[in-house]
């Protein structure tokens, strides 16, 4: 997976946009600025909008290509994010470190999700939220029909409703719902897809 992302990378272009994800951007607004973490970062797209609004930005990704265009991003912003290269295994923050998680478009393999998710609620304060959105189980079949949505071609790396319940419990649900959207996010998010989002605040 590593050569894949870092293949994907290195076109000249953003694979995504340089614009954040527009759930992320719409519910970050309304936090108060404090430290957040953003796994699977990519470009960093996200990272750069949360450092402008005064976010403290941490972030990680596999791919050292990925890390590179978002330092280069960043430059270009004069904003300021802590982004490491590494596998999630490998990486070692701290419990009740973070403020807020940003889980955008994070496809972990399927044995290994939900595994993450509650590693990852370990590092949230209590009162912290989580931003979820990612692909739903029902966006295989749109994807069969659209390859440019993209997202996993396996159905159990793909998430559906009670997952989230369930990889989440001690949160109180601000909101949950799957739904289809027009993906227009760079060159590899295009489409109708199926996706599932949650904002949940720890309890």
């Amino acid at each position: 997976m590593k050569e894949f992302w870092n293949n994907r990378y290195k076109i000249n272009d953003s694979a995504y946009g340089y614009e954040p994800n527009e759930y992320f951007k719409k519910q970050i607004e309304h936090l108060k600025p404090g430290k957040i973490l953003l796994p699977a970062e990519g470009e960093g797209r996200n990272a750069i909008f949360a450092s402008k609004l005064g976010w403290a930005v941490s972030a990680f990704d596999m791919s050292e290509q990925g890390k590179y265009k978002a330092d280069k991003l960043a430059n270009q912003n004069n904003v300021k994010i802590d982004y490491v290269v590494g596998e999630f295994e490998e990486l070692k923050y701290k419990e009740n470190q973070f403020d807020a998680i940003g889980l955008i478009y994070a496809h972990f393999s399927a044995e290994k999700k939900s595994k993450y998710h509650k590693i990852l609620d370990t590092y949230l304060k209590t009162g912290g939220t989580i931003i979820f959105e990612a692909f739903s189980k029902s966006n295989l079949e749109l994807n069969t029909k659209n390859i440019n949505t993209n997202g996993p071609k396996k159905i159990d790396a793909l998430f559906s409703l009670d997952e989230i319940k369930n990889d989440f419990k001690n949160y109180e649900i601000i909101e949950l719902k799957e739904e289809k959207i027009n993906l227009d996010e760079g060159k590899f998010h295009k489409g109708i897809s199926s996706i599932i989002r949650f904002v949940g605040k720890k309890m």
